[in-house]
């Protein structure tokens, strides 16, 4: 990705929640227009109301759980005293029923980290308070090996929270989801004996070689999650449910861009998401075989637009593969940031509405997660919908 992409990427972390919280503070009440929307959408929040993310779509109630995770294998690749990786994961699931505890978007600490630089007066919780629809640790619905597993790598500097929305909409349509921090990437992350961890990696972004060390770094960290809900001393007690031979990765920006990475160098995962991620490192001569989809801007992803990396690598994807563009979208649509800044009356940066974006995404991500992990037909990859106008095909 050109740097200024990634600089972009972080930016949009802070900046995005902002606003957000600005117009909260402000009673800003009304949301930007969604383009015929097909599935219930949050509401524009009132007045010291929370924001909230929309409804799944899926039959199924959603748990959550939290794992922390610590791989003594390998240091920290950004802070060289650190001799072990640690990570935190959540982990989404179709449960049982609803009720019970609602999960957290992310934890106080995190939020007022997050925010930390608004003026006085700012209510430097507010994404503690984001309303989710995953109940915390539900008991799950399923039986053993029966659940497909989808890891999720957010945009660089931003927290596994920014695709809850995307998780808990699979969790529903009866998938396992896992979401990481990848720790020293995100702006802050708690741990469960409250020590929180910060962007060292932010200071290197200008460094040569920065977004191939990250790719190795959150390769290595997805192998190593499949390695600890699918190996013989699983850290999630219900990891019985999840079918080792059905599990797929998609990430935002620098998490799409290493799902190809990911894919090349560990076969478990079988299908893989890019969604608006440059690849910092070529896929080879040799390809990727496996099913793949280009989730991009249009402005962005288009053939001939600001990154080239997506027509260099497309050829040697040499399997099932799309690449579709949103118009009206731009690098954060993929998240739910634009989502949750629409709902606080911010005025909108594209034509393409949070909401909206969020159900284009949900959509068609799971359209082709159900083809290549369930193998049902999905007559929405395999031409341009009228329900859908944004979505462009580019092959």
């Amino acid at each position: 990705m050109p740097t200024s992409l990634l600089r972009g990427a972080l930016a949009a972390t802070v900046t995005l929640f902002a606003l957000t919280t600005s117009a909260v503070a402000a009673g800003a009440a009304q949301a930007a227009p969604s383009t015929a929307p097909a599935v219930p959408l949050a509401p524009a929040v009132a007045q010291g109301q929370a924001l909230a993310l929309p409804r799944p779509t899926g039959p199924h109630p959603v748990g959550m759980t939290a794992l922390h995770l610590v791989d003594d294998s390998r240091p920290d690749p950004w802070v060289a005293t650190q001799k072990s990786r640690e990570l935190m994961v959540s982990v989404w699931y179709p449960a049982r029923a609803s009720g019970g505890r609602k999960a957290p978007y992310m934890t106080r600490r995190e939020s007022e980290l997050i925010l930390e630089s608004l003026p006085d007066g700012m209510e430097k919780d507010a994404l503690s308070k984001v309303r989710t629809h995953a109940f915390a640790d539900a008991a799950p619905l399923g039986r053993g090996r029966s659940l497909p597993l989808i890891v999720l790598s957010p945009g660089f500097g931003m927290s596994r929270s920014s695709l809850t929305a995307l998780a808990e909409d699979l969790a529903s349509r009866g998938y396992v989801v896992a979401g990481i921090d990848h720790t020293h990437e995100v702006t802050a992350t708690a741990f469960p004996d409250g020590h929180i961890e910060t962007c060292v990696a932010c200071d290197s972004v200008e460094t040569p070689g920065f977004g191939e060390k990250s790719t190795r770094a959150r390769a290595a960290d997805v192998s190593f999650v499949l390695d600890r809900l699918t190996g013989p001393d699983p850290a999630w007690k219900h990891a019985r449910l999840i079918d080792p031979s059905r599990i797929a990765m998609a990430g935002h920006s620098i998490g799409g861009n290493s799902a190809t990475w990911t894919m090349l160098n560990d076969p478990r995962v079988r299908a893989g998401v890019n969604m608006d991620g440059t690849f910092w490192i070529p896929i080879p001569d040799r390809g990727l075989s496996r099913p793949f989809l280009l989730l991009g801007a249009g402005d962005i992803h288009k053939p001939g637009g600001e990154d080239p990396s997506w027509s260099r690598d497309w050829p040697h994807m040499t399997g099932w593969k799309r690449w579709l563009t949103f118009d009206g979208a731009d690098h954060s649509s993929f998240t739910d940031y634009p989502l949750l800044s629409d709902q606080a009356g911010v005025k909108p940066t594209t034509s393409l509405s949070g909401a909206r974006s969020v159900e284009l995404t949900r959509r068609y991500v799971a359209a082709f997660l159900d083809l290549h992990l369930r193998k049902r037909p999905q007559p929405l990859l395999e031409r341009p919908s009228r329900r859908y106008p944004e979505v462009g095909f580019n092959g």
